[in-house]
């Protein structure tokens, strides 16, 4: 109780990305010109999906839960690195830091499923099309986006309360630039066994069977897309899904070499490398990942600018 007493009152302090001051000025230009783009990228993205009704489909559903995850990880995040890239104060509250580890959990889970969701939406498009509309219908649409949150919810309860409840009795300085799970199991003066399996087991069910239901997917596409005698419409069905494909493999990629690794193996700035990819970059790039290819999309918001 003297150690979860002593730590509810912690301020932590985020020793961020680097204190040489050039580079915290050319640290803090490349995040707000992210921050700006992923923001203004998926804020269009969702206004031109809601504002056009031939694009109210399934797939543009789950584009929209992406874009407003994007957003969040953005917001959740960014504008607090932008704040202690500057300022000489880079401390942050026990309970600000529990809300943002939350969040951020909750996105990270999220977004692994969604984009399993999507691979089986891209599954039964190419490979069920006579079916599909009956499949993919609205309300089925709407139960795969409620159980893909409601699941990333729990899942950042039980991996995030452990975390905050270790004893921190050592330095409260944390040797990343906003508050994740690994560099907090470093910080702990506890063996802290118990809490890695937990995040394997929580990896293994969220992160692993979302990653193998994508690959199951995809094999079945390929499969029959092989099978199309046109070369040039086998080429069409293709860039449907490679847009999904590249997402996928940025995203997975990342979280897994970040939760699916030994303790013994985590390094500070390959840590912060690899959550730089997946909070800040990623989301960046997912709407012009999605729409640059996409005809659809792309004479959508030539309508939309028009109409302006």
């Amino acid at each position: 109780m003297e150690h979860r007493n002593q730590t509810a009152s912690l301020h932590f302090i985020l020793l961020g990305l680097s204190d040489v001051p050039h580079l915290k000025v050319v640290y803090f230009i490349a995040f707000f010109v992210m921050y700006t783009i992923t923001i203004s990228g998926n804020l269009l993205l969702i206004f031109v999906v809601t504002m056009t009704p031939a694009l109210h489909t399934p797939m543009y559903f789950f584009l929209g839960n992406l874009s407003v995850i994007d957003i969040s990880f953005s917001c959740t995040i960014v504008p607090k690195i932008l704040m202690n890239t500057l300022s000489t104060d880079r401390s942050i509250s026990f309970l600000e830091c529990a809300i943002q580890m939350y969040i951020h959990m909750v996105l990270g889970a999220a977004e692994s499923l969604l984009l399993a969701v999507m691979a089986y939406d891209r599954f039964v498009a190419i490979c069920r099309p006579l079916r599909y509309t009956s499949i993919m219908n609205i309300r089925f649409c709407i139960f795969l986006a409620a159980m893909s949150w409601s699941v990333s919810f729990m899942n950042s309860f039980i991996l995030v309360l452990p975390t905050l409840n270790l004893p921190f009795c050592g330095s409260n300085h944390v040797n990343h630039f906003f508050c994740e799970i690994p560099p907090f199991l470093l910080m702990s003066c506890v063996d802290t066994q118990l809490n890695e399996i937990i995040i394997y087991i929580s990896a293994a069910i969220i992160v692993m069977s979302s990653f193998f239901l994508t690959v199951i997917s995809y094999v079945h596409i390929v499969t029959t897309i092989l099978k199309i005698q046109s070369i040039k419409r086998r080429y069409k069905v293709f860039s449907t899904s490679a847009s999904h494909l590249l997402v996928v493999s940025l995203y997975y990629g990342t979280i897994m070499f970040m939760y699916i690794r030994p303790h013994a193996t985590y390094t500070h700035t390959l840590d912060k490398i690899i959550s730089l990819l997946y909070t800040a970059v990623t989301p960046m790039l997912n709407p012009f990942i999605y729409s640059i290819r996409n005809r659809d999309f792309k004479s959508s918001i030539k309508i939309s600018i028009k109409c302006f």
